[in-house]
């Protein structure tokens, strides 16, 4: 009972600063609200037929905080570059444009599943960092906050330090992609709610 008065009253009076947010701070997540569609679905797809590059589809399950249960309910919000590296908005985009054009919200449905559909991204121009997708989670009463990112095992720039240093947040954003008879790269991430969140509750 008293957990749930904390979390109603942090819920209420977060913005204030009273309660420390969940997940610390967020750089840009604020963004994830600009352009969100009035209705979400649990699939989405983020790349038009004439996006350049190659396809991916990633799905899996988000779960509560015992890692068993599907949360249903629970908005994920994706961005990541094109295949130069870029957040390059869209020529006639208004909203989110430091996240650039391939972005997307998903809302999971009664089982707990999400998947979109897109292109693989590629890293930044001229640095050492490997390409990635980033999430935020957005769970109904908590604030949003991000977990890790999306990252591939079979990246050249995916370094031993960086699977040493990744937080988990979420579970781990590493993830193994395959390709399906379509030539379309397939991949998995199961998400848990909370898991190395700091300030969960």
């Amino acid at each position: 009972m008293k957990k749930l008065t904390l979390t109603l009253m942090c819920t209420a009076i977060i913005s204030v600063g009273y309660c420390q947010k969940i997940g610390g701070g967020c750089e840009d997540c604020e963004l994830m609200f600009e352009g969100i569609p009035e209705q979400l679905h649990w699939q989405t797809t983020l790349a038009s037929p004439k996006e350049e590059g190659e396809r991916m589809m990633i799905s899996g399950t988000i779960y509560q905080k015992d890692g068993k249960t599907p949360a249903a309910g629970v908005i994920l919000y994706v961005y990541h570059t094109d295949v130069k590296g870029e957040y390059k908005p869209a020529a006639a985009q208004k909203h989110g444009r430091r996240h650039g054009h391939l972005r997307g919200w998903m809302k999971t449905d009664a089982q707990g599943r999400y998947q979109f559909s897109t292109i693989r991204p590629a890293a930044y121009p001229n640095q050492r960092f490997a390409a990635h997708i980033h999430p935020i989670i957005k769970e109904s009463k908590k604030n949003e906050y991000w977990i890790d990112e999306y990252q591939f095992e079979d990246d050249p720039l995916l370094t031993q330090k960086d699977l040493q240093n990744a937080q988990n947040r979420g579970g781990s954003g590493i993830i193994k992609l395959t390709k399906n008879e379509k030539g379309i790269w397939i991949g998995k991430r199961d998400i848990t709610l909370g898991k190395n969140i700091p300030n969960y509750y």
